[in-house]
């Protein structure tokens, strides 16, 4: 049980109350993260795409599935080939995509969003784009601008 006194944040334990450390980044940057899924899955379903469950949103992670080796995809997205294929294999018979045969290497598929597939994605960039013009105002301009500049940086490799 978690309760907060004025800005501490505290633990409850047999012992008593015990100061927690301020957040890491992990979890101050974990609240945003959930909240764009959370948009992102309220539009899915609003516009139809009521079937898309949370576990598909790292399929479709940018930049996307779209032309890409399910091997390939697997390590992008950190997850086990198993896992992945399970995924590719649910979101194929929802609709979303296809894996076709690699025209390179016919013994490799490549993952082609369907027409459904492709409508899910402007979706999610919709909604996503709809979560930055919220932020923006909450945070003004010049310093959402400043956020997004400081993420930039940090994805790019080291």
């Amino acid at each position: 049980m978690v309760s907060r006194n004025s800005s501490s944040r505290f633990t409850k334990q047999e012992s008593g109350a015990i100061p927690l450390p301020p957040p890491l980044i992990g979890a101050l940057l974990r609240t945003p993260w959930e909240a764009v899924q959370q948009h992102m899955l309220e539009r899915l379903h609003e516009r139809g795409f009521d079937d898309f469950d949370a576990a598909y949103l790292n399929v479709f992670q940018y930049p996307g599935p779209d032309g890409a080796r399910p091997s390939e995809l697997a390590v992008r997205l950190r997850v086990t080939k198993q896992a992945l294929n399970y995924l590719l294999g649910e979101l194929e018979r929802l609709g979303y995509l296809e894996r076709r045969p690699d025209r390179d290497d016919l013994r490799s598929k490549r993952v082609a969003l369907t027409m459904r597939g492709k409508a899910a994605v402007q979706v999610i960039r919709d909604a996503v784009a709809e979560m930055e013009a919220a932020w923006e105002q909450r945070l003004g301009p010049r310093r959402f601008a400043q956020l997004r500049t400081l993420l930039v940086d940090l994805n790019e490799p080291a």
